[in-house]
């Protein structure tokens, strides 16, 4: 018991020690709490005041800026003030002037309104003189002044006529003499290094088979097939009594080529049925679509001709399967290209675009959609949309003189042009057309004063007309002769040139008995 109660004394004593040690470092804590709040209590304090110090000089300096602002503007506004105010003063003694030259116009406007009265008085007396002296020169000379003007001009007018066709006849004479040998020569050499062969047009093709069985088969039941071909390629089958032998019938080309190129594989292939012969077509059409864009490219490459737009390049695959008056575009665009550029070389000009106008020229005959132009400015849209040269473009809408040409290029593709296309065999005519052109020809010869006949001769190459002696001399038959062949010129369209010539000739016949 004795040291149960010794060990609770101790521990009281000790748990006494530790509260009175508690409550001593409590205090101080306590203490030290007090003494840190007031430090930072202190140092808020300073802080405090550096901000407000910090805040009064910033407000002080934006007041100052804002000052400096005002003062400008209002400076400005100062400036601007005195600006209107010294063109008010200008616009007042403006207005001032004005209104002192209005009051000067208006007086110098009155005295002329009264010199007008006065000269129109005088123009008044004045035709009333010159009537009465026009009637007087009348009745003194039997005739009226409106007929002595027309004999006059009438007069003046034959004297003029006829020192004009002097003067061109001279002129002409010696530009012959100075240009022809020489004109003579670019084309002789021009012709000779270029060649091609002859081509025919023709709207029909004829598609060849082994037996006339297979017509049958072309026909299909109830002539479904027949129909379904001429559906897929719109070209006209006619299966007819030729014996190994259909004919395609189509005005385009590329249709008739891709119904026959379809029809050999069909037969090729056996298998002819509605649902084959489209998949057949549209395979073949887009196998002749390819193969008219490496025909451009190979035409392009054969030239020497670059740097073409590739819808460019399928338009002059396209004229392959194009022709005019019998003659093939293609061919005929190939050799116009190369006229061009050997004239252009013989001339000094540049070659490749000559060569390029050249086989450009007639573009606009094988457009995708048929627009209602002239193929010449078709064909000179289309240069320029796809950013040829203006030289080039000029020389295509030129070549038929629809447009005004521009270079020397122009007139040389319009020469090559005609040259390709006169040339013997290389186009053919419809007889009917050919006739109406040459009794065209005749009638306009015959519609002239003091012609007695008129003649067309070597194909509509030469018109020869007869005139009477008595009527037409020899200075009038050569007037006569260039204005039937300027009435030619812009009343006809005829290949090459047509030469006029004027026959007068004087017979005297008697007979001895």
């Amino acid at each position: 018991m004795d040291i149960v109660s010794i060990i609770i004394g101790l521990l009281i004593g000790i748990g006494v020690g530790a509260a009175v040690v508690f409550f001593g470092l409590k205090k101080a804590i306590e203490k030290r709490n007090a003494d840190i709040i007031e430090e930072a209590k202190a140092e808020a304090e300073v802080i405090k005041k550096d901000k407000i110090l910090q805040a009064k000089e910033k407000f002080l300096q934006l007041k100052e800026e804002h000052e400096k602002v005002i003062s400008e503007r209002e400076r400005k506004m100062s400036d601007g003030e005195n600006r209107i105010k010294q063109k008010e003063n200008t616009y007042n003694q403006r207005l001032n002037e004005v209104n002192k030259k209005d009051k000067e116009v208006q007086a110098i406007k009155e005295n002329l309104d009264k010199q007008l009265e006065i000269v129109q008085r005088k123009q008044e007396d004045l035709e009333k003189d010159r009537r009465r002296q026009v009637e007087q020169l009348e009745t003194i000379a039997g005739l009226s002044a409106e007929d002595a003007k027309a004999q006059l001009v009438e007069a003046l007018k034959a004297e003029a006529k006829t020192e004009a066709m002097s003067y061109i006849k001279d002129i002409v004479d010696e530009a012959k003499i100075n240009a022809n040998k020489d004109a003579k020569k670019i084309v002789v050499q021009t012709i000779q290094r270029v060649a091609t062969e002859q081509a025919i047009e023709n709207s029909v093709s004829v598609f060849n088979i082994e037996s006339d069985e297979l017509k049958g088969r072309i026909i299909g039941r109830e002539g479904r097939n027949i129909r379904a071909l001429e559906a897929a390629t719109g070209v006209e089958i006619i299966v007819d009594d030729t014996p190994e032998a259909i004919i395609l019938s189509c005005f385009d080309p590329i249709r008739r080529e891709c119904a026959r190129l379809a029809l050999h594989q069909l037969i090729s292939d056996g298998r002819i049925h509605p649902a084959r012969i489209e998949e057949v077509v549209a395979k073949t059409m887009k196998q002749l679509e390819e193969e008219i864009i490496d025909t451009g490219k190979k035409t392009c490459i054969d030239l020497g001709i670059h740097g073409l737009h590739p819808e460019l390049i399928r338009m002059v695959g396209r004229m392959k399967y194009r022709s005019s008056y019998g003659q093939n575009l293609l061919q005929h665009s190939r050799e116009v290209a190369n006229l061009c550029a050997t004239m252009a070389s013989e001339l000094g000009l540049n070659a490749k675009v000559a060569k390029r106008a050249g086989l450009l020229h007639d573009i606009g005959k094988v457009p995708d959609d048929e627009p209602e132009l002239p193929h010449a400015i078709l064909g000179m849209k289309l240069a320029e949309k796809y950013k040829e040269k203006p030289e080039v473009c000029n020389a295509i809408g030129a070549h038929h003189d629809e447009i005004e040409m521009t270079s020397l290029i122009s007139p040389i593709v319009q020469v090559c042009d005609a040259v390709s296309g006169a040339r013997p065999g290389a186009r053919r005519e419809i007889v009917e057309s050919y006739i109406n052109r040459i009794k065209e020809l005749e009638s306009l010869g015959m519609s002239h004063n003091g012609v007695t006949k008129a003649y067309a001769i070597q194909a509509g190459r030469e018109l020869r007309v007869i005139v009477e002696s008595e009527k037409i001399s020899d200075l009038e038959a050569d007037t006569l002769s260039f204005d039937i062949a300027q009435k030619i010129q812009t009343e006809m369209t005829y290949p090459g040139q047509v030469k006029v010539t004027v026959i007068r000739e004087k017979r005297a016949v008697n007979y001895a008995k």
